[in-house]
């Protein structure tokens, strides 16, 4: 598809019209669905040219001029940065990871929900959001029929296009041509009592349709583009990237061996970072072949692994690669246009789906307590970092739950292994195992205090370990409830001796 036949509909063709001129069909107090998961596929220039509005109106006084802005997941500076930085955005959901958003978010200046990703969608049809008044997609082109060729995320796009009553459409040339085709839209979910089962049964397999449906008339501006995603470098997996790797390497083998699990392992789901991504290269260099992903973003080592053939093929909902990915991406988009399946977000990270698959799921977290509970969000258990993500979709809901962390952060000042996290994302019912540099704890069958004796074990710095037994010993000497034994007066006296002196030593 050419730079000139990007905007094939006749109707379409006559609602080109500049950013800025976008920007002033969005009114204060709108809410605002926006593509975009992970730094992909996001809008790229409506939301500068609303902020640069928000800007000037705010400096005439009066009434802020604030929107509420929901989209698939965390999208860029050009988006929340830019209307962070105005104090453009009311209310903010249901991931994000911009540093001035989040900035505004633990000052109290920004509202912020924390959801599921897989939920979103559902939470949007009920009505919890009260009413869409415009959406902004970002798309690769607009066909003869008006339906919509996607970009490099689906997110929640399909949802936001149904829900809003008005739809800004940016076009963007920067985005291959050649990820047409690359979509499946699937269009048979409904709230109960109407729901059906979601017939998905291996990750190459299709439900759904190549592309958006959009109502013409609903369309209210077309903005054509010409810029990048978000590309992030990924860093070179250091010492504990590389030592968490070979544990859940040996674990797996371990499994494998044991009849748990199959030589092709089963789907494979990673969180975006630097240390899943020295799992992938660790699984890259090993001796598997033909795995399988079903995960939410495809990343450099997910190309790496196709590329070799470790991988057979990846469904996600997005891309998140660094600047040498993208580049690998384009340059060899005909050999993985054939691997690689993006879906709406409902599906990639469903509930039913992951269970039904027996995904692996990989995470990254914060924190872990020593009976099994994680905390993924928070610092200190206030202060917000990102978001869950999907990370619970997946732990609660594979066949796997691997969380995993260096032990200690802030140059040894912090232990990632605590003796009560300071808030909760995954209770310990739904953490399988904890890996860090130090080691790998395998909780399945095991009882709480069994649970803290693995855990600190295995996974505690050493120079933690002692504090932390000291701890679980005389817990369990209290005599107050064996079955998790704790006292609760010291519970979270790490965090407060962290924040009063600025290490938990």
């Amino acid at each position: 598809m050419s730079k000139q036949s990007r905007i094939l509909n006749p109707e379409l063709q006559k609602r080109v019209t500049s950013a800025e001129a976008a920007a002033e069909l969005i009114p204060a107090g709108a809410t605002v669905g926006m593509s975009g998961f992970t730094g992909a596929g996001y809008p790229k220039a409506v939301p500068g040219a609303l902020a640069d509005r928000i800007r000037r109106h705010n400096a005439l006084g009066g009434t802020p001029f604030r929107i509420n802005v929901l989209t698939g997941a965390s999208t860029a500076p050009e988006l929340d940065g830019k209307l962070a930085e105005v104090d453009g955005i009311e209310m903010r959901l249901p991931f994000q990871s911009d540093p001035i958003c989040r900035e505004r978010i633990n000052n109290g200046t920004m509202s912020y929900a924390d959801y599921h990703l897989s939920e979103v969608s559902q939470y949007a049809w009920s009505g919890f959001f009260g009413k869409m008044d415009i959406a902004i997609i970002e798309v690769v082109g607009i066909r003869e029929d008006g339906s919509l060729i996607p970009s490099s995320s689906l997110g929640n796009n399909k949802t936001w296009i149904e829900q809003a009553d008005k739809i800004i459409l940016e076009v963007n040339h920067k985005q291959q041509a050649l990820l047409e085709g690359m979509h499946d839209v699937y269009y048979g979910v409904a709230l109960p009592p109407h729901r059906k089962p979601i017939m998905l049964t291996e990750p190459n397999q299709r439900i759904g349709e190549q592309y958006l449906r959009c109502p013409i008339e609903k369309v209210v501006a077309v903005v054509e583009t010409n810029a990048p995603d978000r590309n992030t470098p990924f860093k070179q997996p250091d010492d504990n990237s590389r030592k968490i790797a070979e544990h859940i390497l040996a674990f797996f083998e371990r499994e494998i061996a044991i009849g748990r699990l199959p030589k092709e392992l089963l789907p494979l789901q990673s969180g975006v970072g630097n240390i899943p991504n020295a799992v992938l290269e660790a699984l890259d260099s090993g001796p598997y072949k033909n795995l399988t992903a079903y995960t939410e973003v495809i990343q450099d080592g997910m190309l790496k692994m196709l590329k070799s053939g470790t991988l057979e093929m990846a469904s996600a909902t997005a891309f998140s690669l660094s600047p040498e990915g993208l580049a690998e991406f384009d340059e060899n988009i005909e050999f993985y246009r054939d691997k690689i399946l993006l879906r709406s977000q409902d599906i990639s990270n469903h509930p039913e789906v992951a269970r039904r698959l027996g995904i692996i799921a990989t995470n990254g977290m914060i924190e872990a307590d020593i009976y099994g509970n994680i905390n993924s969000t928070h610092i200190m258990g206030t202060r917000m970092m990102n978001g869950i993500g999907g990370s619970g979709d997946f732990a609660r809901n594979g066949y796997l739950s691997i969380f995993m962390s260096p032990s200690t952060a802030k140059n040894g000042q912090i232990s990632s292994i605590v003796p009560m996290v300071s808030h909760v994302d995954h209770t310990e019912h739904d953490v399988k195992v904890i890996v860090t540099e130090q080691g790998l704890a395998d909780l399945r069958g095991l009882s709480p205090r069994q649970r803290a004796r693995a855990i600190i074990e295995n996974c505690a710095h050493p120079d933690f370990k002692d504090q932390l037994s000291d701890y679980f010993e005389r817990s369990c000497a209290t005599g107050r409830g064996m079955h998790t034994p704790h006292i609760l007066g010291e519970a979270l006296s790490w965090h407060e001796r962290f924040e009063e002196t600025g290490t938990m030593k």
